[in-house]
């Protein structure tokens, strides 16, 4: 019989990050990348992510937490570089 996983980890991505003995921030990195881009269109991924941050929560001190907690954060901020029309803006 297969395993059933959470209904926000339908391939059971994260449930195994928590699995594997000695994994990496970077594997989980890796693993929640997977996991972000098999969230079906319409759902609410900081939603998904703070359900399994409810879930696997208690293991504070695993790398996938620490990702799962990144992946809330708002991301860096795009920053205008300069060009003609940032020059032309300050002239005026």
């Amino acid at each position: 019989m297969p395993q059933s996983y959470l209904p926000q980890d339908p391939k059971g991505l994260v449930h195994e990050a928590y699995q594997i003995e000695g994994i990496t921030a970077g594997e989980c990195r890796s693993i929640f990348l997977d996991w972000a881009l098999s969230v079906p269109l319409g759902k609410d991924q900081v939603i998904l992510i703070k359900e399994l941050l409810v879930h696997y929560g208690s293991a504070a001190d695993h790398p996938m937490t620490a990702v799962l907690n990144e992946g809330l954060g708002d991301g860096a901020k795009p920053a205008r570089r300069g060009g003609r029309a940032a020059r032309v803006g300050k002239t005026q």
